[in-house]
């Protein structure tokens, strides 16, 4: 092991300092954004805030919920084939919906089959792992990309600049950024691995950037103000997952 000894730092460890602006409100902030993305070339215009794709997140209600709003949502992977092929042949063209999927062969296969049957209604893709550092992630990746140049596709989670850059050159538009800062998940108490999340965002942001990709900030957020922080750490994306959970288009179980 080797300790790294630069220092790094978290949401709640920084503040924005402030300075003069010529806006009287903060409500007259524009958070809309336009982008272009490397491999898909589609364009994306809209708040750049994605509802998780968590079991009682990402569901069909949230999506529509939040794209009256301009936000997007990565759908939970536990949906069926007929009812996600249902929900993307009649999504209007302003809905942003990821599909979400896993690595392994069954993950693939049912991508297939229900891509042959959406079609191009299907334009984006969330490849989700709990750590993307593994050789079977970048393998699946490669794969994806080259069966389906078309795609908007996001994957992750990595946390460092130099598995961001990989990620991109393997053909990644959005890198999704944060191993372990989110509100529910287990995966730094239960493996020891994880990264600061606001110099996690720093150092993925200039490496995608460089390279004309966009990374996803994904978890670590508790408040607004750690959204703001987040775009002001360079991230193009935020995912939200807590901070959406317990409404009703959440359709989990009342308790």
């Amino acid at each position: 092991m080797r300790i790294e000894p630069e220092l790094k730092l978290d949401f709640t460890d920084v503040l924005i300092r402030p300075k003069r602006s010529t806006l009287t409100s903060r409500s007259e902030v524009d958070i809309a954004r336009e982008f272009v993305f490397r491999h898909s070339g589609a364009t994306y215009r809209g708040i750049p805030i994605i509802a998780a794709n968590m079991d009682t997140v990402g569901t069909f209600a949230m999506a529509h919920a939040l794209a009256d709003k301009g936000l997007a949502t990565a759908l939970h992977k536990h949906y069926g084939e007929a009812e996600i092929v249902a929900f993307f042949t009649a999504l209007p063209a302003t809905t942003t919906a990821f599909y979400s999927m896993g690595i392994t062969a069954a993950d693939y296969d049912k991508f297939r089959r229900i891509k042959a049957a959406a079609g191009d209604a299907i334009n984006y893709v969330c490849v989700d792992v709990a750590n993307g550092y593994t050789k079977s992630f970048v393998d699946f990746v490669h794969k994806l990309r080259a069966a389906y140049a078309g795609i908007t596709i996001m994957a992750g989670n990595v946390v460092t600049g130099e598995m961001t850059e990989e990620l991109i050159l393997d053909g990644v538009d959005i890198v999704k950024v944060g191993i372990g800062p989110g509100s529910v998940c287990t995966t730094r108490r239960m493996t020891g691995v994880g990264y600061p999340q606001l110099s996690a965002i720093i150092e993925c942001a200039d490496a995608a950037h460089g390279l004309g990709g966009l990374i996803c900030a994904d978890g670590g957020c508790t408040a607004p103000g750690d959204l703001a922080k987040a775009v002001g750490g360079g991230a193009d994306f935020l995912m939200r997952g807590g901070m959406l959970a317990g409404h009703d288009e959440c359709a989990g179980e009342i308790i």
